[in-house]
Protein backbone atom coordinates (compact mmCIF):
# COMPACT_ATOMS: atom_id res chain seq x y z
CA UNK A 1 0.00 0.00 0.00
CA UNK A 2 1.34 3.41 -0.98
CA UNK A 3 1.83 6.18 1.55
CA UNK A 4 0.20 9.55 1.01
CA UNK A 5 2.60 12.45 1.07
CA UNK A 6 1.23 15.89 1.80
CA UNK A 7 2.99 19.09 0.85
CA UNK A 8 3.40 21.91 3.33
CA UNK A 9 1.30 25.00 2.71
CA UNK A 10 2.82 27.34 0.18
CA UNK A 11 3.13 31.07 0.62
CA UNK A 12 0.43 31.78 -1.97
CA UNK A 13 -2.22 29.88 0.00
CA UNK A 14 -1.32 31.48 3.32
CA UNK A 15 -3.17 34.60 4.47
CA UNK A 16 -1.15 37.74 3.93
CA UNK A 17 -0.45 39.80 7.02
CA UNK A 18 -0.80 43.10 5.13
CA UNK A 19 -4.25 42.32 3.71
CA UNK A 20 -6.92 44.69 5.05
CA UNK A 21 -9.51 43.11 7.32
CA UNK A 22 -13.05 43.23 5.92
CA UNK A 23 -15.84 43.20 8.49
CA UNK A 24 -19.43 42.27 7.70
CA UNK A 25 -20.87 45.24 9.61
CA UNK A 26 -19.68 48.82 9.57
CA UNK A 27 -19.87 51.51 12.22
CA UNK A 28 -23.45 52.47 11.29
CA UNK A 29 -24.70 48.91 11.76
CA UNK A 30 -23.22 48.68 15.25
CA UNK A 31 -24.62 52.09 16.16
CA UNK A 32 -28.14 51.04 15.08
CA UNK A 33 -27.78 47.75 16.97
CA UNK A 34 -26.84 49.55 20.19
CA UNK A 35 -29.71 52.03 19.74
CA UNK A 36 -32.14 49.14 19.23
CA UNK A 37 -30.94 47.44 22.43
CA UNK A 38 -31.49 50.70 24.34
CA UNK A 39 -35.01 51.07 22.87
CA UNK A 40 -35.89 47.48 23.84
CA UNK A 41 -34.56 48.04 27.37
CA UNK A 42 -36.58 51.26 27.62
CA UNK A 43 -39.72 49.36 26.57
CA UNK A 44 -39.15 46.77 29.28
CA UNK A 45 -38.60 49.55 31.83
CA UNK A 46 -41.95 51.03 30.78
CA UNK A 47 -43.57 47.62 31.38
CA UNK A 48 -42.02 47.20 34.83
CA UNK A 49 -43.75 47.95 38.10
CA UNK A 50 -46.54 46.56 40.20
CA UNK A 51 -48.91 49.50 40.45
CA UNK A 52 -51.79 49.91 38.01
CA UNK A 53 -51.10 46.90 35.78
CA UNK A 54 -53.90 47.85 33.39
CA UNK A 55 -52.51 51.24 32.43
CA UNK A 56 -52.31 52.17 28.76
CA UNK A 57 -48.56 52.65 29.04
CA UNK A 58 -47.97 49.07 30.20
CA UNK A 59 -50.34 47.23 27.89
CA UNK A 60 -50.13 49.31 24.69
CA UNK A 61 -47.23 51.74 24.50
CA UNK A 62 -44.46 49.62 26.09
CA UNK A 63 -45.02 46.54 23.87
CA UNK A 64 -45.04 48.79 20.79
CA UNK A 65 -41.74 50.35 21.92
CA UNK A 66 -40.22 46.86 22.39
CA UNK A 67 -41.42 45.72 18.96
CA UNK A 68 -40.03 48.91 17.44
CA UNK A 69 -36.69 48.18 19.07
CA UNK A 70 -36.65 44.65 17.66
CA UNK A 71 -37.57 46.01 14.21
CA UNK A 72 -34.69 48.47 14.44
CA UNK A 73 -32.42 45.56 15.36
CA UNK A 74 -33.46 43.70 12.21
CA UNK A 75 -32.79 46.80 10.15
CA UNK A 76 -29.35 47.08 11.75
CA UNK A 77 -28.54 43.46 10.86
CA UNK A 78 -29.85 43.52 7.29
CA UNK A 79 -28.56 46.99 6.33
CA UNK A 80 -25.76 46.73 3.79
CA UNK A 81 -22.64 48.76 4.57
CA UNK A 82 -21.71 51.47 2.09
CA UNK A 83 -19.20 50.38 -0.54
CA UNK A 84 -15.86 52.15 -0.22
CA UNK A 85 -14.40 53.38 -3.47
Amino acid sequence: MAQKVTKPATKSSAVKADAPVHFIFDKGNYRLLIISAVVVAFGFILMAGTTDIYSTTKIVIAPLVVLGGFALGFVAIFKKPEAKA
